[in-house]
């Protein structure tokens, strides 16, 4: 997982979809139909009460600020620590669709900002003189609101170092010009947010406007409420995250960011026109759009220009500034916009030799599927084949570390890949119902020894396949003691382009073969090999207002209650008498596998080196959420928990010819040499 910059704003420069740029504002009398309608759907949850109305407001106020750099402790604690009657009288107002306990929140939170643009006006003089380091910065972020403005004033300072030297490391700031640059950015992005409560210019922020922004917080903070999961989404966030489960866009390729000399060049996506111009790199500054300078334009501006284009081919301006030199040179590139394939983030393949064979090595980011076609399980079956080429695939690892989920229906479908017929994921709504996902090849695409690499950020998709697999006993789980931990199922309408509203809400609980919810304990490794998440509190039960586990009655023979009487003949005759089987072989092994890991381990210096280092984060026994982990994110397949994995998938394929007949042992061991 890529690490979260503050305050870096990208944008896949791609020519938007018309159905949710020409998209209706929310309106006030819109808030209680989408409530409603969630309501109708979510497992638990049904209508409001004290607990929801609480968390709603709580939140409400958190979306704003989260980081208690605005709001004083005496301003919020009238919100925070609502007794029940004043909740019961909000509860009778929201069902009335009165909305003015919100109205009278915006009206705090716009006087806070006032008081928070005169603070940081009055610091900047003093900043500008200083050259601040990363050392010098407080380690951790506020855990309650200021109980004064003076340390208010400290926050918002803090917050403005924090912006100064991260563009410290991106340019140089040789110049208290430029460094005032840096906290003229700065300024601009706060009031960027900001101006979405204050704006004074009606042209700027309408009523109508001002209507939508609000609708979609309460929105925002009601749907967060009912659990960690469900969420409502503006159009904008909907179209992004529809263009990240299909893995494709239509465009230019380049992703740009907001620096101190303006619109620049941040990342090229790999097979891109812009990518494949061989003309632009990283940090150039974009200038001209078709010839029209940007100098004067605002970031907002620049990207709205760029959205606009409705033809095929652009002419972007750069400039390319070599400041050690002192020069400048501009240049102009003329780019067609295509079909763009992130194949990057999709699957990443390797191997290892083994013998007259190889180790194959499959990295998934995601459970993904598209219209077109293109889906994890094709990739992963391609994938495969082109190792099974390169010589006799002995051994495979299974790479989840980095995956966060996607497509139900493509976690059963790679599951599959690795057993025959049977269920792979037991489904459970909010009224008792109960669904089988199953898989009907009576034949696994692949049955050798297999790893599945996960880590605590494997979540949800991932989480499936590797219990999945590990009930079955096809597979090793190697990694962090545990995964994420999210086991619930949200119904979405994002992938829906023509949807009214964008959300996504939990309506049920999976379950895999054995009966087991992966929800808040996660998958459970057979073998620790922890990776750089493992010392920091990440999963569902550091989240707030997960749902809690439970578990459903097994299913590795497969009770097929949800099927018609008709399709439950044809799958007796079809599909019972080829259910997959558990297979207890890896399971006898794994004492095996265990010591002769944790034999290779304790020799291993620099994996021991790692472990002290995650002892001390350990003994911090601070709550450090995922975007402010500073410690290096191993992605690629040549890391040292890669390299034990393909280990022990090599005392898999020694153990597992020991077990056979002394002919085919003799073969195994020739081609393990």
């Amino acid at each position: 997982m890529k690490r979260i910059m503050a305050f870096l704003l990208i944008l896949c420069f791609c020519w938007t979809n018309p159905a949710w740029t020409a998209a209706e504002q929310i309106a006030l009398t819109d808030i209680h139909r989408v409530m409603q309608k969630m309501f109708s759907y979510h497992i638990e949850n049904k209508s409001l009460n004290t607990p929801l109305v609480r968390r709603c407001i709580k939140i409400y106020i958190e979306q704003f600020d989260p980081e208690k750099c605005y709001l004083l402790s005496h301003e919020v604690s009238p919100y925070l620590n609502l007794n029940e009657s004043q909740v019961q009288a909000i509860i009778q107002r929201l069902e009335n669709q009165d909305y003015s306990d919100f109205f009278a929140l915006n009206e705090l939170i716009q006087k806070a900002v006032v008081r928070a643009q005169t603070m940081r006006k009055e610091s900047i003089a003093e900043l500008v003189s200083l050259d601040i380091d990363q050392a010098s910065l407080p380690s951790t972020a506020p855990s309650a609101y200021a109980s004064s403005e003076e340390v208010l004033v400290e926050r918002q300072r803090n917050r403005m170092a924090r912006f100064y030297v991260f563009h410290k490391n991106r340019t140089f700031l040789d110049s208290s010009d430029r460094r005032k640059k840096v906290y003229s950015l700065f300024e601009t992005k706060m009031r960027r947010t900001e101006n979405q409560y204050v704006q004074a210019d009606p042209m700027l922020l309408t009523k109508e406007k001002k209507e939508h922004l609000i609708s979609l917080r309460i929105l925002k903070a009601f749907a967060k409420s009912l659990d960690t999961h469900t969420a409502f989404f503006s159009p904008e966030e909907a179209y992004e995250m529809r263009m990240s489960l299909e893995k494709q866009f239509e465009g230019v390729g380049v992703i740009l960011s907001e620096g101190i000399d303006g619109v620049m060049i941040t990342e090229l996506i790999k097979g891109s026109p812009a990518a494949e111009s061989g003309l632009i790199e990283i940090n150039d500054l974009l200038v001209e759009i078709d010839g029209e300078s940007i100098k004067q334009a605002s970031f907002e501006e620049v990207i709205e220009k760029l959205k606009k284009k409705d033809r095929g081919e652009i002419i972007l301006g750069f400039k390319r500034v070599d400041f050690e030199a002192n020069n400048e040179l501009f240049f102009q590139v003329p780019l067609k916009k295509k079909p763009i394939v992130m194949n990057e983030e999709r699957i990443q393949v390797g191997y290892e030799k083994y013998g007259d064979g190889i180790i194959g090595k499959i990295a998934l980011y995601s459970f993904y599927e598209t219209a077109d076609g293109m889906s994890s399980e094709k990739d992963i079956k391609e994938a495969i084949r082109s190792l099974s080429e390169i010589g006799p695939l002995y051994g495979l690892v299974l790479d989840l570390r980095e995956n966060s989920g996607g497509f139900l229906s493509q976690a059963v479908k790679v599951a599959g890949l690795f057993v025959s017929n049977g269920v792979i994921v037991i489904s459970k709504y909010a009224k008792g119902e109960v669904h089988f996902l199953r898989n009907i090849v009576s034949r696994s695409f692949y049955n050798g020894p297999l790893v599945v690499l996960t880590s605590k950020m494997s979540a949800s998709a991932s989480e499936i396949v590797a219990q999945a697999l590990q009930d079955y006993g096809v597979a090793v789980i190697v990694g962090d003691d545990r995964t994420f931990g999210k086991g619930s199922i949200q119904y979405q309408t994002v992938t829906d382009e023509r949807a009214e509203f964008f959300f996504k809400v939990t309506v049920g609980r999976y379950y895999t073969a054995s009966g087991k919810s992966t929800q808040i304990d996660g998958v459970i490794a057979d073998i620790v090999v922890p990776t750089q998440y493992a010392a920091y509190n990440i999963g569902e039960r550091f989240l707030e207002f997960p749902l809690p586990p439970d578990r459903v009655e097994a299913a590795f023979l497969d009770p097929l209650t949800d099927l018609d009487e008709k399709t439950r003949r044809l799958f007796q005759r079809k599909y019972l008498p080829y259910l997959q089987r558990v297979v207890p072989f890896w399971k006898k092994m794994l004492p095996i596998l265990r010591k002769n890991s944790a034999v290779r381990l304790s020799k291993d210096a620099a994996f021991q080196a790692f472990i002290r280092k995650q002892d001390k984060i350990r003994s911090r026994q601070q709550s450090i959420p995922v975007n402010t982990i500073d410690e290096p994110i191993q992605i690629g397949l040549e890391d040292m928990q890669m390299g034990e994995a393909v280990n022990i998938v090599r005392d898999m394929i020694w153990l597992e010819a020991e077990s056979r007949p002394a002919g085919e042992m003799q073969l195994q061991k020739t081609g393990s040499d």
